[in-house]
């Protein structure tokens, strides 16, 4: 052996001896995660607030092609349950358990601090992510998640309840209950992000494109590895919105109005088996609107919001479409479990009885005229509106059913179309499952598919066992006895229960298209108790309660049994209960606010309270020609922006709804070091009052301007607030070629918000 003298030459034979001393580990799967021999792939698709009789597969009038031909490969599921609103069905279905359970028996909107309602997910019920991930599975989630609390939706966390902290290794999406379909607040992993650029943009499109970019990763370097994938759009929840080839295909085809197309849908479903046939259809409420009593500018209003509806839905189904296509092209399709839920509750009748181009102000009392809503008809659907059709249509898309979305009481509120296909285990492609199943049956059944024991341990901690049960056997079989004799369902106070093919519901008595209103709901113990024989009555007509009074009061104390098992006894409102034991709150209790650059992605919720009062904003500015956004709030469609032009000129636009716009423009540039002020004086007397603005640039006042309304709670659930860029929509009048018209050209110091 000769002596190695030159340095490098000595640490190159050092670093050879340490690599040698190294087993060979490009092909050594020894020290992969084992998964379970032939485990299927896993995919769950997630739609919101389409009803049972939304889709053509369940009978309704939207075209969903992708979900016909998965189930001519697979099987219809025609009593399938969820919690009959958003949040609570995703905890459910993701956990296997209860909502209450997981501790998200409310969605976000309206959590608060009752055991079962916090809207965090407990440690103690890991999700399928979680549990797969840890047999060696890679997972990733796409689209919609709302299952953060508001308080950790920030840029510093915690990270705990984001899809990345819950077992899901890549997540791009959106985190709140709804975002805007063509400027998106978006999020990869924990970071906000802007939309590609362009403008032929449409959300859906762009979270497929990134659910295939996955799949096909994978493929190439890992296809031996099972994925788990849960891809939850934002379709068809509102804002409305979709390419308007996709609306102008469905024109025409509801002119005949919610009456009519509920009896068409009842019809088809017979035809399809999907109901029984002599189903009876189940009565419009009293308080919804005959089609006939509208007026003719009403029904043209109406029918154009539902086509617009009806586009939404059918782009998003093509847009599944291509992930199936996807699945096949890498072989991988015959060995997935695919799961495809048509709804996290039934159609959403939060548009209220007129329906609106702008609903996020209809919701508090700033509705637009019919003569405005006329005006805008050929707008309806594109990113200058924020559209939700009239509860007569959400009602009419839960056919057969009673009620609709929040109705937890009732088949309409929780009932929902799916389909799941599975090529290598169902052999009767095309076939009908009738036994009661529910989300929280999901997890369980993809853990026996995939040969894994339910773990009693997650990330150290006891697990709580499952609420749902498996229903591997009906997929198998037809004529497998049912899987599920209990479950329980509440929803702000409307609950039932599900016992041994009887159900007992009782109507809390708040109409779900009074979704802003929190008052004028009766005590619990006044709600009126109704006895359904569901194995006899297909729709839930028959109320049964006075003749089987014995029945009724056995499924009440099953009720409370299980409303004690799952520490929610006694039942309160979660819509009541906001106030009186409100959540934590970032802002809670300041009055002056101070952000740096690189303060992006804050919850409208935890951004400074600025509604009904006087506030102020002082940015301190440097650069000889700065340029770009200060602070902003809200989006297109509502919110503001105090920004500095192209020119270097200060500028801030206001926008409530469809009920004012203010803009303002100072005459000079800013150069050097300067302070831009936005000052708004508010009017007083009570809650959206209107105020003067005034724009202040180096202690001067360059523009004023007054507006006749403001926004009484909230500019948007799902734009943010942003300092040094705009994320999501646009909410001020920026260079077209600038997204996000981040600030540059200057330094933007500090921006304080103060409220009084």
């Amino acid at each position: 052996m000769f002596a190695v003298k030159t340095p490098w030459i000595k640490n190159l034979a050092a670093l050879l001896s340490v690599l040698l001393s190294f087993p060979v580990l490009a092909n050594d799967k020894s020290l992969l995660k084992a998964v379970p021999e032939q485990a299927p792939n896993v995919v769950f698709v997630l739609l919101d607030d389409v009803g049972f009789g939304a889709t053509s597969t369940f009978g309704g009038p939207v075209s969903t092609p992708t979900l016909d031909a998965l189930a001519e490969q697979g099987l219809r599921f025609n009593r399938f349950h969820t919690t009959a609103i958003c949040s609570p069905t995703r905890a459910s279905l993701l956990t296997g358990r209860d909502a209450h359970a997981a501790n998200v028996g409310a969605v976000l909107n309206s959590s608060n601090q009752l055991e079962g309602y916090q809207g965090i997910i407990r440690p103690n019920t890991a999700t399928i992510a979680q549990m797969l991930k840890d047999q060696g599975y890679r997972t990733a989630a796409f689209g919609k998640w709302h299952l953060a609390p508001p308080w950790e939706t920030t840029p510093i966390g915690p990270f705990d309840r984001w899809p990345v902290g819950l077992g899901f290794e890549k997540f791009y999406g959106f985190l709140g209950g709804e975002t805007d379909q063509f400027d998106p607040t978006l999020y990869r992993d924990t970071s906000p992000v802007s939309r590609p650029q362009g403008h032929d943009y449409h959300v859906t499109e762009d979270l497929a494109d990134e659910a295939i970019k996955w799949l096909r990763l994978g493929h190439s370097l890992r296809s031996e590895q099972p994925f788990f994938m849960y891809f939850a759009t934002g379709a068809a929840h509102a804002p409305l919105q979709v390419p308007k080839q996709w609306v102008d295909a469905y024109k025409g085809q509801f002119d005949g109005g919610w009456d009519a197309m509920r009896e068409h849908i009842l019809e088809r479903q017979m035809a399809l088996g999907v109901a029984p046939e002599g189903t009876p259809l189940t009565p419009r409420p009293d308080a919804l609107p005959a089609w006939e009593s509208l007026s003719d500018k009403q029904k043209q209003v109406a029918a154009r919001l539902m086509e617009t509806f009806a586009g939404f839905l059918a782009h998003t189904d093509h847009q599944i479409g291509r992930l199936v296509q996807t699945l096949k092209e890498i072989n991988e399709f015959d060995n997935t479990l695919f799961v495809y839920i048509a709804g996290d509750n039934g159609s959403s009748a939060e548009g209220g009885l007129a329906g609106s181009i702008n609903y996020m102000g209809a919701l508090q009392g700033l509705s637009e005229t019919l003569d405005e809503q006329v005006a805008a008809l050929e707008r309806i659907g594109d990113e200058t509106t924020y559209p939700q059709y009239p509860a007569g249509w959400a009602w009419a898309l839960t056919s057969p059913f009673q009620w609709v979305k929040q109705v937890a009481s009732h088949l309409g509120g929780t009932r929902v179309g799916t389909v799941i296909t599975w090529p290598k285990t169902i052999k009767d492609a095309g076939g009908l499952r009738q036994q009661f199943t529910h989300v929280n049956d999901i997890v369980p059944t993809v853990l026996e598919a995939a040969g894994i024991q339910a773990p009693s341990v997650v990330a150290g901690v006891m697990q709580k066992p499952m609420d749902g049960v498996s229903l591997l056997a009906a997929l198998k079989d037809a004529a497998a006895p049912e899987h599920k004799a209990t479950q329980l369902f509440e929803v702000n106070g409307n609950r039932a229960i599900y016992h041994n093919g009887w159900m007992a519901s009782a109507f809390h008595k708040r109409y779900p298209w009074s979704v802003g209103i929190r008052s004028g709901a009766t005590p619990m113990e006044d709600d009126e108790w109704e006895l359904y024989n569901l194995n006899e009555d297909f729709s839930q007509a028959n109320n049964l309660a006075n003749t089987h009074p014995d029945k009724l009061a056995e499924l009440q104390a099953v009720f409370e049994q299980e409303a004690k098992r799952l520490g929610i006894w006694p039942i309160q409102s979660a819509m009541d209960a906001m106030n009186t034991h409100p959540i934590p709150n970032l802002r809670q209790g300041r009055t002056d606010f101070t952000y740096y650059p690189g303060a992006v992605g804050i919850a409208e919720t935890q951004a400074p309270p600025i509604y009904n009062r006087s506030w102020s904003i002082t940015a301190d500015i440097s650069g000889s020609q700065p340029q770009g956004v200060i602070a902003t709030m809200g989006g297109l469609v509502s919110g503001w922006s105090l920004y500095l032009n192209a020119n270097s000129q200060a500028e801030f636009k206001y926008r409530n709804f469809e009920k004012g716009e203010v803009l303002l423009t100072a005459n000079e540039a800013v150069t050097g070091n300067s302070t831009v002020e936005l000052v708004f004086d508010y009017d007083g007397g009570g809650w959206a009052r209107g105020g003067e603005f005034s724009l202040i640039v180096n202690g001067k006042t360059v523009a004023q301007d007054r507006i006749g309304l403001t926004p009484p709670a909230y500019f948007s659930i799902d734009e943010t607030f942003d300092v040094g860029i705009d994320t999501g929509s646009p909410a001020g009048d920026y260079p077209a070629n600038k997204q996000g018209f981040p600030f540059a050209g200057g330094e933007l110091q500090t921006v304080t918000i103060s409220i009084r």
